[in-house]
């Protein structure tokens, strides 16, 4: 009992952000509000807003270390701490569950006594099915990134422009980084990842190969590679392991694999993916670049922004013809730093045949500080700074 009665949610970073989330999660749920994301992202901190809007609620960081060893066994006796120090219908939260086995039964148990339960995982495939399958109907699954755009900027005091755009791409939002500036911080981050999420969940017996694949993403983001390019490339014994360490990296949300745009679900499956990173700035410190790489960052600045909306993301293109940066239900998008004469025909053909894509979409190109509006065969394309973009409602 003494050591639940001692945890508190971990303090906040100054300034201290109110996360964007907040105001979509319910103050009274029936269901279990499961918080997902990759460690470090500020999930502790979002359910610490959560506890304080709600006044009195109960906390526990199951990734305590004088609770490890904790199973099944001991949730009768855990539950029955929680009913003296939390009576009554007191909401509450647990952080990092999957260190927890079988925690779901848990929270099943807790939601049937009438309580509120919000939960965080580093775990985005552990805690989806273990919820799906013991918690059918009874829970609300949110994303929680690193700082947006717009949360950046209430942090570090900016304004929003391509000033502090370019900063953002530097930094990224991992608010641990934004405090203390040390690169190490993140290149410790994605060891303990690899580390901790991947090879010891998993019973890997070395991380080299997962590691190499993760560097080797992270450098080259937006770019589609196939599982047989990748197992050659870096030298991985079979297509089958470089398919599974792949699969590990998307649900500790290292990277997000992100396919063509095909109406053949054959061909989207066969297809090579893209792949982006979690963090601009965990992407830069784990992988530096020799050149600037503004292109590349800022694109995978617009996929983070597009996943956050919970849209569906694909790219589209013929090979050595033509090709579109991003296409959702809603818009097909190119992203570059700059559209000039040298670029202009080819980003607006492929922006071009991607609204001619089976849908109805609008046509946007995302760049540093343009704004234009172009028609071309019927098609109307807008041209709109990705700063502005991102500070849109």
């Amino acid at each position: 009992m003494a050591i639940l009665k001692e945890q508190r949610p971990p303090a906040s970073p100054k300034p201290e952000v109110t996360r964007e989330l907040v105001s979509s999660i319910p103050g009274r749920a029936s269901q279990a509000v499961a918080l997902r994301g990759v460690r470090r992202c500020g999930k502790s901190v979002l359910q610490a807003q959560l506890m304080r809007r709600g006044g009195a609620a109960f906390y526990c960081n199951l990734e305590d270390t004088r609770l490890f060893g904790l199973s099944p066994a001991d949730f009768p006796g855990m539950l029955s701490i929680i009913d003296e120090l939390a009576p009554g219908r007191i909401p509450v939260f647990l952080d990092e569950v999957q260190e927890a086995p079988e925690w779901e039964r848990l929270v099943r148990s807790l939601l049937d006594r009438g309580r509120t339960v919000c939960v965080t995982g580093s775990n985005a495939s552990l805690l989806s099915r273990e919820l799906g399958a013991k918690l059918t109907g009874r829970h609300l699954s949110l994303e929680v990134f690193p700082f947006s755009y717009p949360e950046y900027l209430e942090f570090t005091g900016g304004r929003g422009g391509e000033a502090s755009l370019l900063c953002y791409l530097d930094d990224g939002g991992f608010p641990t980084y934004l405090h203390e500036r040390s690169p190490e911080a993140l290149q410790q981050l994605l060891r303990d990842i690899v580390q901790r999420d991947i090879t010891l969940r998993h019973g890997l017996r070395e991380t080299r190969h997962v590691m190499n694949l993760a560097l080797f993403l992270l450098a080259n983001t937006g770019q589609a590679f196939s599982l047989q390019n990748l197992t050659k490339s870096l030298a991985i014994p079979a297509v089958a392991q470089t398919a599974r360490y792949l699969e590990y990296l998307q649900e500790a949300y290292v990277l997000f694999a992100v396919p063509k745009f095909s109406p053949s679900f054959k061909r989207r499956v066969v297809a090579p993916n893209k792949y982006y990173a979690i963090d601009n700035g965990f992407r830069r410190v784990n992988s530096p670049q020799a050149a600037p790489d503004r292109g590349h960052r800022l694109e995978n600045l617009v996929f983070l922004a597009l996943r956050r909306t919970g849209a569906t993301v694909y790219y589209a293109g013929e090979t050595n013809q033509w090709e579109c940066d991003f296409v959702t239900d809603a818009s097909a998008i190119q992203v570059c730093a700059e559209l000039t004469l040298y670029n202009r025909g080819r980003e607006l053909a492929g922006l071009m045949r991607a609204c001619r894509l089976p849908g109805k979409r609008r046509g946007l190109i995302l760049t540093l500080n343009q704004r234009d509006r172009i028609t071309e065969g019927g098609i109307t394309v807008e041209l709109q700074p990705v700063w502005e973009w991102l500070l849109r409602d």
